[in-house]
């Protein structure tokens, strides 16, 4: 059975934002490895697209960068969007009934599956399907922007803190 897991970079105030948290070669290196260890991810749309950023080499690009592009390819992608009419490689497009899809999945493959995006995390949540929390707080106040949760979230139960580099800390929330 699958386990789903939202994680993401988060100001200490509550908010994501790719653009305005840098990623450290620590931090960047703990992704390319947690990637690599994933059995698939799950996206919201615009997530998605931000991450289609890795579907094409480029030759600026580190050899964590390059690591980090082909863990990306390689996994299973499943991408929740009602706009969308297609995906790239390797991706499902989940339309409008996901949470038949996301049930399916969840008892499909065994291992981790990761969910990006915080609309795309809230309505799972909401369907109590997501299995875990990781939140990557950095040392910074955005002061407003997208939240890391969307709308309210039933309690929490701390399972364990870790530092992760350049002053993140993971903190692992399961459902209580």
């Amino acid at each position: 059975m699958a386990k789903l897991v939202f994680g993401m970079n988060q100001s200490l105030d509550g908010y994501v934002d790719h653009e305005k948290m840098s990623t450290g070669p620590v931090l960047f290196r703990h992704w390319v490895e947690q990637v690599g260890s994933l059995t698939g991810s799950l996206y919201g749309r615009r997530v998605y697209e931000l991450m289609r950023y890795w579907d094409e080499d480029r030759p600026e690009w580190s050899a964590d960068e390059k690591a980090f592009a082909q863990a990306w390819r390689r996994q299973p992608k499943w991408v929740v969007s009602r706009s969308l009419k297609s995906v790239g490689p390797n991706a499902t497009l989940v339309g409008a009934d996901f949470e038949t899809a996301v049930r399916d999945l969840k008892s499909g493959p065994v291992g981790e599956v990761a969910v990006a995006g915080p609309e795309l995390a809230g309505s799972l949540t909401t369907l109590g399907l997501i299995d875990e929390y990781r939140l990557y707080l950095h040392p910074v106040v955005l002061g407003g922007g997208k939240p890391f949760f969307v709308g309210p979230r039933s309690p929490l139960r701390l399972i364990s803190t870790d530092p992760v580099g350049e002053g993140v800390i993971r903190l692992t929330y399961v459902p209580a």
